[in-house]
C-alpha cells in the first residue's frame, strides 16, 4: 500500500535528510535539501528531454552513468539553468561541497535545482545551507527536505510503501515537487525516491525507465516542458534481501510498488498543477497503440479550450471532441464515446441525450474522469491534468518578479 505521510525519503533503512533555509528563495522559506545514505547505494534516473537541459541536468546524468551514489542535494529558487559553463562549474562544484562536508566522492553526489531560469546559483548563500542541511542529517528530516525543493506548489509531495520480498521488509520512500510547467516527457518536477532493496543497478535503471513512461509521462498541467526535471532512484541494498540480478518475481514485485508510487506522486503533481481548482482523469480505450491512446490524453490535457471550461465547469464536449479529432491518432466520430463522470455525451457522431442537472454536478466536483471509449483496438492509456484558472495565469505573469 502506498501511503501519504512525512517519512517519505528517510523511510527506507540508512537513509537521512535535511532541508534548511539559506536565503535563495525570496520568500525565507527552506531551500536546500540534502538525502545521504551511508551504505553506497546504487543509482538509476530519467531526466528532461528538453534540449535546453540545466546545468544539474548534465552534472547528476553523469553520476547515474557511474552506477553508484551516497546522496542527493537539491535546491529551490534558482534553476540555474541556461548559465553557461559558470552553470556547470557551479552543479559541479555544489557536488564537491556536499561530498567534502559527507566525505564521499563528488562523483557519488546527485545534484539538482529548480526556480527562476538564467540565474546564477549565489554559491555562497548556496555553500552555507550545504554544511547547514549536512550537520542536520537526521532520519526525521525528510519533511522539511520535501518542503524545501518546492516551488509554486501548494505543499510537498511524500509517499512511501512497505512491502515483503522472499521473507524480507523492504521499504521505498518518496518525495517530490512539481506545480507548472508539467508536461509529458518529464517536467518541472524533482522526484527522489529511496529504498533499501539489493538490486542490481542495470534492472534498477530499467525498472525507473519503464515506471516513468508510464507514470510522470503521463500527466500535463500546462504543457511546457521544464529544463531541470530528474527522476532520481537510490537503492542502498540495507534490507538485505536476495540481490534482484534477474528479471524474477521478486523483480516483478519490485516493479509493481514501484509503478504504484510514481503513479500516485505524479497524481499528485498534476493535482497540485498551479491555480488548479480540478483534477482530471482522462481515460483513452479501445486505441489501435498504446502511443495513439497517450497522444489523444495528451490532446486534451494540453487543450487551454478544455482547461478552461473545466474550470468554469462548462461540459462543453465539442472541445473534447475536437481535440481527439485533432490529435493525430486513428479514431472515427461515429465510433467514438465520450463521458464525463460516466455520463455519455457524445456518441454515434453527435451530441448524446443526457440528464443536465447530474452532469451539473459532476461538473462541480473537484475530481473529475473523463473516458474516451474510440472503439478501434485493445490499447488503452490514462492521462492526469487539472484546469487552467484566473490564478494560473497571475502565478506565472507575476513568478519573475
Amino acid at each position: 500500500m502506498i501511503k501519504k505521510d512525512t517519512q517519505g525519503v528517510t523511510f527506507a533503512k540508512g537513509f537521512t535528510a535535511a532541508g534548511v533555509k539559506a536565503g535563495i528563495k525570496k520568500s525565507g522559506n527552506l531551500d536546500v535539501a540534502v538525502i545521504y545514505t551511508k551504505t553506497q547505494a546504487v543509482v538509476a534516473g530519467t531526466f528532461t528531454q528538453n534540449k535546453v537541459a540545466a546545468a544539474p541536468v548534465y552534472v547528476s546524468k553523469e553520476v547515474v552513468a557511474t552506477g553508484t551514489a551516497h546522496a542527493i542535494v537539491a535546491n529551490a529558487g534558482c534553476a540555474n539553468a541556461c548559465t553557461g559553463q559558470q552553470g556547470l562549474d557551479d552543479a559541479h562544484k555544489m557536488a564537491q561541497i556536499a561530498a567534502d562536508e559527507l566525505g564521499v566522492n563528488a562523483d557519488d553526489v546527485i545534484v539538482g535545482s529548480t526556480g527562476v531560469i538564467g540565474v546564477n546559483l549565489p554559491m555562497d548563500k548556496l555553500e552555507a545551507g550545504i554544511k547547514d542541511a549536512v550537520a542536520n542529517l537526521s532520519a526525521d528530516g525528510s519533511g522539511n527536505a520535501g518542503r524545501a525543493i518546492i516551488t509554486t506548489d501548494t505543499h510537498s509531495k511524500s509517499v512511501t510503501c512497505e512491502f515483503e520480498l522472499s521473507g524480507k521488509t523492504v521499504r521505498m520512500g518518496a518525495i517530490a515537487k512539481g506545480s507548472g510547467m508539467i508536461r509529458p516527457n518529464m517536467a518541472t518536477m524533482l522526484c527522489y525516491i529511496t529504498t533499501d532493496i539489493a538490486i542490481d543497478q542495470a534492472l534498477l535503471q530499467k525498472a525507473v525507465s519503464g515506471c516513468v513512461e508510464k507514470s510522470f509521462n503521463m500527466i500535463s498541467v500546462d504543457g511546457d516542458m521544464s529544463t531541470n526535471d530528474m527522476v532520481i532512484v537510490l537503492a542502498n541494498g540495507e534490507a538485505n534481501n536476495a540481490k534482484i540480478t534477474e528479471e524474477n518475481a521478486d523483480y516483478q514485485i519490485f516493479f509493481d510498488k514501484l509503478m504504484m508510487l510514481c503513479t500516485e506522486l505524479a497524481k499528485q503533481i498534476a493535482a497540485d498543477g498551479e491555480g488548479a481548482s480540478k483534477f482530471l482523469t482522462i481515460n483513452v480505450k479501445g486505441a489501435k497503440s498504446f502511443a495513439d491512446a497517450k497522444t489523444v490524453g495528451m490532446a486534451i490535457a494540453n487543450s487551454p479550450l478544455v482547461k478552461t471550461a473545466f474550470f468554469g465547469e462548462d461540459p462543453n464536449w465539442g472541445r473534447v471532441i475536437c481535440a481527439v479529432g485533432y490529435s493525430g491518432a486513428d479514431m472515427v466520430p461515429e465510433k467514438t464515446v465520450v463521458k464525463f463522470g460516466g455520463i455519455t455525451i457524445f456518441a454515434n457522431g453527435t451530441g448524446a441525450t443526457y440528464d443536465e442537472k447530474a452532469l451539473a454536478h459532476v461538473m462541480k466536483e473537484k475530481d473529475i474522469v473523463i473516458d474516451i471509449e474510440l472503439n478501434m483496438g485493445q490499447e488503452d492509456a490514462t492521462v492526469w491534468s487539472c484546469d487552467l484558472s484566473y490564478e494560473y495565469v497571475k502565478i506565472n505573469g507575476e513568478y519573475h518578479t
